[in-house]
């Protein structure tokens, strides 16, 4: 084995795992009250839900076509550079990185979150010096918590990608078992009940704030109409590609398959059917089983776990515990490996210095990319739960990007080599289409969609980010060029 080529180690269940893991971290758990249910309402969020796993499947198919042809670390970097050249290339696998290495830190900052939901009035997490980032109260204890996690995940990746994915179909079995208890709670229990889920389409949070609502008025502020009801399945759709993100991470491990390629599609679709159930039926739940959900809502209570302590007892609690758990740390895992791999590729092509492209002589293993991407991640933490909404911009328009170039890549590479047939090249151009369209939904403000767009944070963060994409390829652009 060459030095700068990674082991083949993965079977088809720990690449489901590793996509699901994903596809479902803490968002599932936390949003339905953080997000979905004030922005879109039960009907919104499962129909942008819904639209948004049709939309990735068709993106799926040129992901699946793509990964015989070009089966090495880096997935969509490595399509566009083969398809579209050095540039191009290079500001794809920039963003990727934003849309993979942004989950670790997103996930860590829930860890604080998770442990303050459980405990009751307990506070076991906040001690030691605190600050306030963007109204949110940041504690010694739940950073050095965050950070431990952060540290193991990534040491475990780097002792090996077997192990890694071993520990990895663990916890995304246990995240489906305990997403599907729930489920048949919510369904087999008089106390869910579907008049709890009015308003629908959900309804503007900031008003009702501001007007001091309750349940008994929350009509007064309800998405109603037909711009009402678009803006509020516009508001969940438009960040598909963060909901779903994740089974685009399977072809930054292709070159650790040890299994047919023709498996690829139908390893996604899976993981993508699974990963949508559990969107849809965390917050449908959420909302069938409180009466007050909108009041918990507004008060930004963890309205998922209140709803399963209503269902199910303290039992409901623990699920949710066990659950959102697992959903974070294969989350953390996950795009520790998609991000690394990523990362060892474009070093190994010039694009990134070469410290990040060797490979660990014992583990087999991007050593140096994986050191790196536990040292940003440890950002997280440090700025508190309030980024999640700026993580969550970052992710989206990272993975809009890879979805683009991979769709417009398959197209260039079926009339290449005209092996493909009519339905996958309307399948790309499909994929293509969707891919702006995501695009412009974030970043663009819409006169009458209101909650679509970026926030003002994120636009400081992306322009950020790119221009340290910029300044990178500057510094090198000598070596991106002189490399074949």
């Amino acid at each position: 084995m060459e030095k700068n080529e990674l082991q083949k180690q993965l079977k088809p269940a720990h690449v489901w795992a590793i996509a699901f893991g994903c596809i479902i971290g803490w968002g599932s758990f936390i949003n339905p009250g953080k997000k979905f249910l004030p922005n879109s309402g039960v009907f919104g969020t499962a129909i942008a839900m819904v639209l948004g796993a049709l939309v990735m499947i068709i993106i799926a198919c040129s992901y699946s076509y793509m990964v015989p042809k070009y089966p090495k670390a880096g997935g969509e970097f490595t399509f566009t550079k083969e398809c579209f050249g050095k540039t191009p290339s290079y500001f794809c696998g920039w963003f990727l990185v934003a849309a993979y290495l942004t989950n670790v830190p997103m996930n860590s900052t829930a860890i604080g979150l998770i442990v303050d939901g459980l405990d009751g009035s307990a506070d076991i997490l906040k001690w030691g010096f605190h600050y306030q980032i963007a109204g949110f109260d940041v504690y010694l204890g739940e950073i050095l918590l965050a950070m431990a996690i952060l540290i193991f995940f990534g040491l475990l990746n780097i002792w090996g990608v077997k192990k890694a994915g071993v520990m990895q179909t663990i916890l995304a079995i246990l995240l489906a078992v305990c997403a599907f208890t729930l489920c048949a709670a919510g369904i087999f229990s008089a106390k869910a009940k579907g008049i709890n889920m009015e308003p629908v389409w959900g309804f503007d949070k900031a008003a009702a704030i501001a007007s001091n609502a309750t349940t008994a008025n929350i009509g007064e502020f309800a998405h109603i109409g037909s711009k009402g009801i678009l803006s509020a399945i516009l508001a969940t759709f438009a960040i598909a590609p963060w909901a779903f993100v994740g089974f685009d991470t399977i072809p930054q491990a292709a070159e650790e398959f040890k299994f047919s390629y023709k498996k690829v599609m139908g390893i996604m679709v899976i993981a993508i059917a699974f990963g949508c159930f559990v969107y849809v039926s965390n917050n449908t739940v959420a909302a069938a089983a409180l009466e007050n959900w909108p009041d918990r809502v507004m008060a930004g209570d963890w309205v998922l776990l209140i709803a399963a302590e209503e269902l199910l007892g303290v039992f409901g609690k623990v699920l949710i515990g066990v659950g959102v758990s697992c959903a974070v740390l294969s989350g953390i895992m996950g795009f520790y490996l998609a991000s690394s791999r990523l990362m060892f590729s474009m070093s190994r092509d010039g694009y990134l210095p070469a410290a990040f492209g060797k490979i660990d002589e014992k583990h087999g293993t991007p050593k140096n990319a994986m050191i790196f991407c536990i040292i940003v991640s440890l950002s997280g933490p440090i700025l508190g739960r309030e980024a999640l909404g700026w993580f969550v911009d970052m992710s989206s328009i990272g993975a809009s990007i890879g979805y683009f170039c991979t769709c417009a890549a398959c197209i260039i590479t079926l009339k290449k080599f005209g092996d493909g047939s009519a339905f996958l090249k309307i399948m790309a151009i499909i994929g293509v289409f969707f891919s702006i369209a995501f695009i412009v939904l974030q970043l663009i403000p819409i006169p009458g969609l209101s909650g679509v767009h970026f926030g003002k944070e994120s636009y400081i963060m992306l322009i950020i980010w790119i221009v340290l994409g910029i300044a990178f390829f500057i510094a090198q652009r000598k070596k991106i060029m002189a490399k074949k």
